[in-house]
């Protein structure tokens, strides 16, 4: 079973992952991996030394091409899978974008952005993903 935790904050040394949901002109910016057949939020791994902020940055600007901005941290998620007890809990930073440009073609394995008046049934990560989404309704991010 997979648990989604949310937290204000953790050690900067645990996040390893930033997530974005973001949206443009109030419409869902979502991803379409070109090896997969469902939807996504832009994010991904931090890479070594990369502060996590430039994380969120980096991973938005690769995976929806997105040019001009408004970046805010919301909290920090931990993802556990209780079936496997010997993997720790892992921790990203949920972060929300407001999209107002857009460069002309995407560089990365990002197949194709999908701006949407609705979220997708059919999700990459449909244990973890929508609950993302709920916490920053929660939290009056979105």
């Amino acid at each position: 079973m997979i648990e989604v935790r949310f937290y204000d904050t953790v050690e900067d040394s645990l996040l390893r992952f930033a997530v974005i949901i973001a949206k443009s002109d109030n419409r869902w910016v979502l991803c379409k991996h070109r090896d997969r057949d469902t939807l996504e939020i832009p994010g991904g791994h931090r890479e070594p030394g990369e502060a996590i902020l430039d994380t969120a940055k980096r991973e938005l600007y690769e995976e929806t091409g997105a040019l001009r901005y408004t970046l805010e941290p919301i909290c920090v998620y931990s993802v556990l899978d209780s079936e496997t007890p010997d993997i720790q809990e892992s921790f990203g930073l949920l972060c929300c974008a407001d999209i107002t440009s857009f460069e002309k073609e995407l560089h990365s394995e990002i197949e194709r952005i999908v701006l949407s008046d609705h979220l997708p049934t059919a999700w990459t990560y449909p244990l973890i993903q929508p609950k993302l989404i709920e916490e920053a309704t929660r939290r009056g991010s979105l």
